[in-house]
């Protein structure tokens, strides 16, 4: 049975830092391209940030220069390191592990940025 679960969210202030993990089991972790999404309320989910089995990284314009995606293959985790949050950075975080056709989801954590 594949799981992905998430874990790191919660309540912090503009211009804290929360460092999110997506735990996977079930599968050959290293094998599976891995992203970071996210949904605030009201809104389309969006992708956040891609990283590739051999470690290539890609961002959304929005979260640039502030969020880092990385991959432990020896503990089957990702992580995104989001420094300096918004308050738009508001919103459930998904984690998602996809090769070729099948794709898997977690279940979410959130992150809500305010005073």
């Amino acid at each position: 049975q594949v799981q992905l679960v998430e874990s790191g969210g919660g309540l912090v202030q503009p211009g804290g830092s929360l460092r999110l993990s997506c735990a996977a089991s079930g599968i050959n972790f290293s094998i599976y391209a891995m992203a970071w999404y996210r949904q605030a309320p009201g809104k389309q989910r969006e992708l956040v940030a891609t990283i590739s089995t051999g470690g290539t990284t890609d961002y959304a314009d929005s979260v640039k220069g502030r969020f880092t995606i990385s991959r432990d293959n020896s503990k089957n985790t990702m992580y995104l390191q989001m420094n300096s949050l918004k308050p738009e950075d508001t919103a459930v975080y998904y984690c998602n592990a996809k090769r070729l056709k099948l794709g898997y989801w977690g279940q979410g954590t959130q992150v809500t940025v305010s005073s």
